[in-house]
């Protein structure tokens, strides 16, 4: 019976999250309230209570649901998990690229990078989620200047850039290549070219 009511729990809890995700793809996240997502997701007020604080927490887990994943795939294709003898600027391609990949196939989290992206305005509650979400991206950087460090160490450079410096280089472009994918709907501008141009913003640093 426990089991059951721990199951049903996260059964409820999922729900409000992908009712979450549709109400703010629909309204956008400053115009979504507790009352539009419980409705979406059939549930009381009281429940959605009882998995989370407010509608920032919502995002939190919403967020968490695709960065968690992310840094466990960086780790992978970056070789930090494990010993790897893989060319490391090979590895920033391929990370980069699994993310594209990813945001192809995975309509759940498209859908997030797009509320995160163009469907939420980083003010009032949500000016901490934008500070949270800073510090995020200064561990992507840190993941990736690790990699442009055995780059370095392995002669592979053509830049004389610093690591630190090809690595806040690399999230920028690739930041800024997220945004234009994400509001890209048609495919028609960036999406169909963005794996030419990561494999482009590689090749400029190898010697």
């Amino acid at each position: 019976m426990v089991r059951k009511t721990k199951e049903d729990a996260e059964l409820t809890r999922r729900r409000i999250l992908d009712a979450a995700r549709a109400v703010f793809l629909e309204r956008g996240v400053s115009k979504s309230t507790l009352e539009h997502i419980a409705t979406e997701a059939n549930v009381t007020r009281g429940a959605i209570y009882w998995h989370f604080k407010n509608k920032t927490d919502i995002f939190h887990a919403m967020r968490e649901q695709v960065f968690l994943p992310l840094i466990d795939q960086m780790d992978d294709t970056l070789g930090l998990a494990i010993d790897s003898t893989e060319n490391p600027l090979t590895q920033i391609e391929k990370s980069l690229s699994h993310t594209i990949s990813e945001l192809n196939e995975n309509i759940e989290m498209r859908e997030i990078y797009e509320i995160m992206m163009i469907k939420c305005e980083y003010v009032g509650e949500f000016a901490m989620v934008l500070h949270q979400i800073l510090n995020n991206c200064s561990s992507l950087i840190e993941k990736i200047e690790i990699a442009y460090q055995r780059a370095q160490t392995q002669n592979l450079l053509a830049s004389t850039l610093s690591p630190r410096a090809l690595a806040l280089d690399t999230h920028l472009f690739f930041g800024g290549l997220l945004h234009m994918w994400i509001k890209d709907a048609d495919g028609s501008k960036f999406r169909h070219q963005a794996f030419d141009l990561i494999k482009t913003h590689i090749n400029l640093r190898r010697k």
